[in-house]
């Protein structure tokens, strides 16, 4: 979706820009079903080039773009057609991965490249910017929370070079720091930051990364009020992150309980808060507030509290059989009930049709169910339960499942989906 999403915020910027898009979209309404290239060429290269604009394109964290390509197929794809548009300049960032900086080095793109690597920029010059952020983001709340009574030189500088320190030159931990201390669950923000500050030398005496021990922390004090041995409660909490985490794409907020079957799940997300970016609607997708989170928590050697290790292998099993039963509880013939032999592009209401019948979380295990599926060891004692569950869906629910594949638009999927099934079998009878 990288070139529409682009190609949508330009419009939005640019009048002269939208009214050469508005022709594209009109003459090929399914360009975003194209591939890459032709959507880089028919989206943001043809009404670039007719609309004369000079314009900065921002693409930030590249990194999570993912693809399978050596190279990333983004930067391929622009050292294709950037010099078409020579008034426009590209500002990307991202980890040095072998596909980025091969991208990079791609001879069309490697003449025209600047590039600046965050670890050669002056280090004083990074913890004077993230200072000032916790200087002013704490004071801030200072001001805001004037429900509890704090110092007037709140916080002191020295706290604020302690936090620094430990930040060492990221910002993550700096943003995640002041979004604990300003959450409002359990303790004040003075005695939140001062957690924060006691958590330097257990740091350096135990050898841990900051930014590990202040997750673990942050995790600890959320659920400060929960028993340990409550192991329904940590397994429902493990359930929602893994979800959060390891969801090929992000459901809104409102959906994951439907998906793992479990009730109202705010009171656990307004616990996380400090780590998790969630939305003011419920309509909104929930997300790890960095890369870095995700990370962490599926980590056994970095994320050592049982109580919040997310077992990707564990989760990917439980969201598949997730999947399964809602298509074997949700899909049936004619789904969204049809005239026969109707034309699907005869239905005018067909988008609300599908959002009334099969809705998001259905279209989601359609479409995404055999990811999770070869993220399962093809290994283990439950590799027979699997194979069945697999084997009693293609028996009963295929052609239903073909039917709403073909509602959305994603017949494509279902190629795909049957190529990950037979990798999978292909591995478990290695």
């Amino acid at each position: 979706m990288i070139f529409p999403t682009l190609a949508s915020q330009l419009a939005y910027r640019y009048p002269p820009f939208r009214q050469e898009l508005l022709q594209v979209l009109g003459t090929s309404p399914d360009v975003g079903r194209e591939s890459l290239c032709s959507q880089m060429e028919k989206l943001i290269i043809g009404p670039l080039k007719v609309a004369r604009i000079s314009t900065l394109i921002i693409i930030d964290a590249l990194d999570e773009c993912k693809d399978e390509e050596p190279a990333s197929a983004i930067l391929s794809i622009l050292s294709r057609y950037v010099e078409k548009v020579p008034n426009v300049k590209f500002f990307i960032t991202g980890r040095p991965e072998p596909r980025i900086l091969s991208g990079f080095r791609l001879v069309a793109l490697k003449s025209i490249t600047e590039v600046l690597r965050l670890h050669d920029i002056d280090h004083s010059s990074v913890d004077d910017d993230i200072r000032l952020f916790l200087r002013t983001r704490l004071s801030q709340v200072a001001k805001t929370r004037s429900d509890h009574d704090l110092p007037e030189q709140w916080p002191s500088s020295a706290d604020i070079d302690i936090v620094s320190r430990e930040a060492a030159g990221s910002f993550i931990y700096a943003s995640t720091v002041v979004r604990f201390v300003e959450s409002d669950n359990h303790l004040p923000p003075a005695e939140r930051l001062s957690l924060i500050i006691s958590l330097a030398q257990h740091t350096i005496e135990g050898g841990k990364s900051s930014i590990d021990t202040l997750y673990t922390k942050v995790l600890e004090q959320a659920f400060c009020n929960v028993r340990a041995e409550d192991k329904e409660f940590y397994h429902r909490l493990r359930s929602v992150m893994g979800s959060i985490l390891l969801l090929s794409n992000p459901l809104p907020m409102k959906m994951i309980p439907d998906l793992l079957k479990v009730p109202n799940i705010s009171p656990t997300l307004d616990s996380l808060r400090p780590l998790f970016l969630v939305p003011g609607k419920e309509a909104d997708p929930v997300r790890p507030l960095h890369n870095t989170l995700t990370n962490f928590l599926t980590d056994r050697g970095r994320c050592r509290d049982e109580r919040f290790f997310v077992n990707p292998s564990v989760h990917h099993r439980e969201i598949l059989f997730s999947c399964l039963g809602l298509m074997k509880e949700g899909l049936r013939r004619n789904i969204c009930d049809l005239d026969d032999y109707v034309p699907l592009s005869k239905v005018e209401d067909l988008s609300d049709r599908r959002k009334t019948h099969v809705g998001d979380v259905l279209e989601y295990a359609c479409r995404f169910w055999t990811r999770h599926l070869l993220e399962i060891p093809s290994i283990g004692h439950d590799t027979e339960e699997v194979h069945d569950a697999i084997d009693e869906f293609f028996t009963t629910r295929f052609l239903y499942w073909i039917e709403v594949l073909s509602l959305m638009g994603n017949l494509d999927d279902g190629v795909h989906s049957i190529n990950n099934v037979h990798k999978w079998y292909t591995l478990v009878s290695c």
